[in-house]
């Protein structure tokens, strides 16, 4: 699904589905907007872009390091 091209759309596209995982508790609503919603905003807020970045950064050594100590299990 494509974004919208104005960065208002983008914007408000972001904080209404991280307001939406807000309230994930709801039925039709569900935890899963919120990083739905950062990715979104991270197009365009260099704030959450590097937040973003750290996350991975940290995600990939977590699954490089538990690859090596499988590894060395073995």
């Amino acid at each position: 699904m494509p974004l919208p091209r104005s960065k208002a759309g983008r914007v408000s596209i972001g904080a209404g589905l991280v307001a939406g995982g807000c309230l994930g508790f709801l039925p039709v609503l569900g935890f899963w907007m919120v990083p739905l919603g950062l990715i979104v905003l991270s197009h365009d807020l260099a704030y959450v872009r590097r937040g973003r970045r750290r996350v991975a950064i940290w995600w990939a050594r977590r699954r490089q390091d538990k690859k090596t100590n499988q590894s060395a299990e073995e």
